[in-house]
């Protein structure tokens, strides 16, 4: 973009206006929150933690959220696919993917649980079987 040297007083007169209310552009990211996701929804990538790093930040994010009085979590877990442990002989296909051992950690931790209302796989917008939606209780 080329600086216009020598500006007339009525060009810089109608930029100034334009500047301090620019009514035509589109502001592209606040529309794509808006419509993605909800305000009470926190939400969280799991992908790259190991599963005790996994589960003590899930840990630390549902009480977290619960007294900024959320009523979601968002956990995008992945689906597993690039998962190395079906090397492991000693180590579960399944269960040591994030997908299935978070909400098995939920469900056996009594004080989380406590305030979860239910664990479901979420909708295919916003990450299907890679991601998690928990719904915390109203308290």
């Amino acid at each position: 973009m080329i600086k216009k040297k020598n500006l007339s007083e009525k060009d810089l007169k109608t930029w100034k206006t334009y500047i301090k209310n620019p009514s035509d552009v589109y502001d592209k990211e606040k529309n794509n929150q808006e419509i993605q996701f909800k305000k009470d929804r926190f939400r969280f990538d799991l992908h790259g933690h190991t599963l005790d790093e996994a589960n003590q930040r899930v840990r630390d994010i549902i009480f977290s959220c619960i007294k900024q009085k959320y009523k979601e979590i968002l956990f995008i877990t992945g689906k597993g696919l690039h998962s190395t442990s079906g090397n492991d002989a000693y180590v579960s296909k399944d269960f040591s993917k994030l997908k299935y051992s978070v909400p098995d950690f939920i469900k056996s931790d009594e004080n989380l649980n406590k305030f979860v209302f239910s664990i479901s796989d979420a909708d295919i917008k916003d990450g299907g079987e890679g991601a998690i939606i928990v719904k915390l209780r109203n308290l």
